[in-house]
């Protein structure tokens, strides 16, 4: 079996935002409430997140995670990387580590913003010991290939990420992202699940619009779509009512199965 959980799927204001009272952020309908993006991932070998924003213990709570094998970073933008300590609990022993998965530029911003934890000085039992993994190529976490996904996203390096678990679907994963280069276009073709980043209705500077969410939808040729990374600007309930069949919102504590 392979699994897919939703831990968030919000932007980096999270949903509601605070001190507003727009219909979405009042909304009783708990999909429109949306913790910062992030994914849980099991394979049935191993088992990994991606992303680790400022609402990390609260996912993990939520979905009662335990262990962990990896973490992979997309990049380190503050609403992707803030609960970066929150990983402590995962290397409790004074010999654990976890792997840690992310770009050469991303893996120097953590560096950077987590001195205390890759400086090797800290290496104590409850602490946070990562075993950073610069991403030069595709590589294997339990029975499943993950290519990572170069996209435009503002000015900062940016990854999405590509999943094909053996004798399974290939799943792309995309949650933040303006532009998607010819190269990554090429590998995203005829995926099976597309999950892409669809912020708002109008235009953004950084991440793509409904409008661009679907133009990419549709040249990628995926059988399936799930925007994810939503603002407040988007009721579940009506948005999705407005899209083809095979393009779904997601939502916080999602699980989809294979």
């Amino acid at each position: 079996m392979f699994s897919l959980t939703f831990l968030g799927t919000g932007t980096s204001t999270g949903v509601p935002m605070i001190a507003c009272d727009c219909p979405v952020c009042l909304s009783t309908d708990p999909r429109d409430q949306r913790l910062r993006c992030s994914l849980l991932i099991n394979d049935g070998i191993a088992q990994w997140l991606v992303d680790t924003g400022p609402d990390l213990r609260q996912q993990c709570l939520r979905a009662n995670i335990r262990h962990l094998d990896a973490a992979l970073i997309t990049h380190a933008h503050t609403d992707h990387i803030m609960g970066f300590d929150e990983l402590r609990r995962f290397t409790f022993g004074p010999d654990e580590s976890l792997p840690i998965h992310a770009s050469h530029a991303t893996m120097n911003d953590l560096r950077r913003v987590f001195d205390f934890a890759f400086n090797g000085h800290n290496r104590y039992a409850g602490y946070l010991k990562p075993d950073p993994r610069e991403i030069e190529g595709p590589f294997r976490l339990g029975r499943t290939t993950i290519t990572a996904l170069p996209v435009l996203h503002g000015k900062v390096d940016t990854s999405g990420f590509l999943f094909h678990p053996d004798h399974g679907p290939r799943i792309a994963y995309i949650p933040d992202c303006k532009e998607i280069p010819d190269p990554t276009m090429q590998l995203l073709q005829g995926c099976d699940v597309l999950i892409v980043d669809c912020l708002r209705l109008t235009t953004h500077p950084t991440h793509f619009n409904a409008s661009e969410a679907l133009a990419a939808a549709a040249a990628t040729h995926a059988s399936k779509v799930w925007f994810t990374h939503l603002s407040h600007e988007l009721s579940h309930a009506d948005f999705e009512a407005s899209l083809p069949d095979h393009i779904r919102i997601a939502y916080d504590g999602l699980v989809l199965e294979w």
